[in-house]
């Protein structure tokens, strides 16, 4: 018997109120978010939403290694390489492409304007579309094992899933940074970045669950704040936490990003000194990963990501949807998307054939058309 891509399940409390429990399920590919598992999310969370006996929803991931490592690219990579490239604007708009990222960022979106209490337990791998997932939720815990990533560079494409909007929020172009280099960051910086809320032991969820189903609830406003004071107890102490990976590299990172052309900042990157005369990044192998992913991504990606988000910088959170969906789009109509998803997910060669060498060669005009609208009739 076939399992479910979702597992959901409902606690009754002390005094009759439900914890609803939205479990990924699928730890083979580390929780990866498919379109049947966003369409089981999003029909499950608009029903609990209506039910007043709903006091928490609680997502997380089944297993131990991953909350969501990201979007099931593989999946529309199969549906994509059957066309001709370019796609046309007619073909992209009936395609698998309009269904999957249409519904994702509805599922986002849903999650982000949700009345009741979402707590989203990020433990493990959190990537791409898992970030998008959790980002919106109303109480985020990250833990000691979080490990979080925008690492779309890799494979031809850019962050979205709302990217536009939480990276832009962060200060000194970090979310810059993290966009154009996929660099990984930990529990504690997603928690002084903005992205979580509470930083919290990973063997600390039973405990959570159980203290869950012991609260009086009440009414939508008394339960978010029941659920903070709940988390708060059970946050780590500061001098227990790891070590941030972002906080030592601020300056450096602003200092590299501090142009407002893509091509200084590319360069400024690439050419940082691991091994010079600069004490703060000598042999540091966290920018050296990070630069090491940009070089290896693509060009074209890059521009990109610094086109956009820069677009979207006074933008709200739903127009920061509204215009990835558009660049998504686009990004499927190119080759570059899905050479980057073959040769890093699928025949795993790790040898992508990227349409320019050097972002110097770009032509302006060419990233001009990845913003140009497509009719799309909702």
């Amino acid at each position: 018997m076939q399992q479910s891509p979702v597992n959901f399940s409902e606690k009754i409390t002390a005094n009759g109120k439900i914890i609803a429990i939205a479990e990924l399920n699928a730890p083979k590919s580390l929780n990866a978010l498919s379109l049947p598992m966003i369409l089981l999310l999003t029909e499950q969370l608009i029903h609990w939403q209506s039910n007043d006996d709903i006091a928490v929803v609680l997502l997380k991931g089944a297993g131990d290694k991953a909350f969501c490592a990201g979007g099931d690219v593989v999946s529309l990579y199969h549906h994509l390489k059957s066309e001709s490239f370019p796609i046309s604007d007619e073909t992209i708009v009936a395609s698998k492409a309009l269904e999957f990222f249409q519904h994702e960022y509805q599922l986002d979106q849903l999650i982000h304007a949700y009345k009741k209490p979402i707590l989203a337990w990020t433990n493990g791998y959190v990537m791409g579309g898992g970030i998008g997932l959790m980002a919106g939720a109303s109480h985020r815990v990250s833990t000691e094992k979080t490990l979080m990533a925008m690492p779309e560079v890799t494979i031809g494409l850019y962050p979205d899933v709302g990217a536009s909007w939480f990276l832009n929020k962060m200060p000194d172009n970090i979310g810059l940074f993290l966009g154009l280099t996929g660099a990984m960051f930990n529990g504690v910086d997603a928690k002084l970045l903005g992205l979580t809320d509470y930083l919290i032991a990973s063997d600390k969820l039973d405990e959570i669950a159980n203290k869950l189903l012991h609260i009086c609830w009440g009414s939508e406003g008394e339960n978010h704040q029941l659920l903070n004071e709940t988390l708060a107890a059970l946050k780590i102490k500061e001098a227990e936490q790891p070590e941030s990976l972002i906080v030592r590299h601020q300056a450096v990172i602003a200092e590299l990003t501090k142009s407002d052309n893509i091509t200084e900042i590319h360069q400024a990157i690439l050419d940082c000194d691991l091994n010079g005369s600069n004490k703060q990044i000598i042999d540091d192998k966290w920018l050296q990963k990070a630069q090491q992913k940009m070089q290896n991504g693509s060009a074209l990606s890059c521009a990109l990501i610094f086109e956009q988000l820069k677009r979207c910088e006074n933008y709200t959170l739903a127009q920061c949807f509204e215009s990835e969906l558009n660049l998504s789009l686009r990004c499927c109509q190119q080759n570059e998307f899905s050479e980057g998803v073959r040769a890093l997910l699928v025949d795993k060669d790790k040898n992508p054939q990227w349409r320019y060498d050097n972002i110097n060669d770009i032509d302006h005009n060419e990233v001009e058309w990845f913003f140009k609208p497509i009719p799309i009739s909702m």
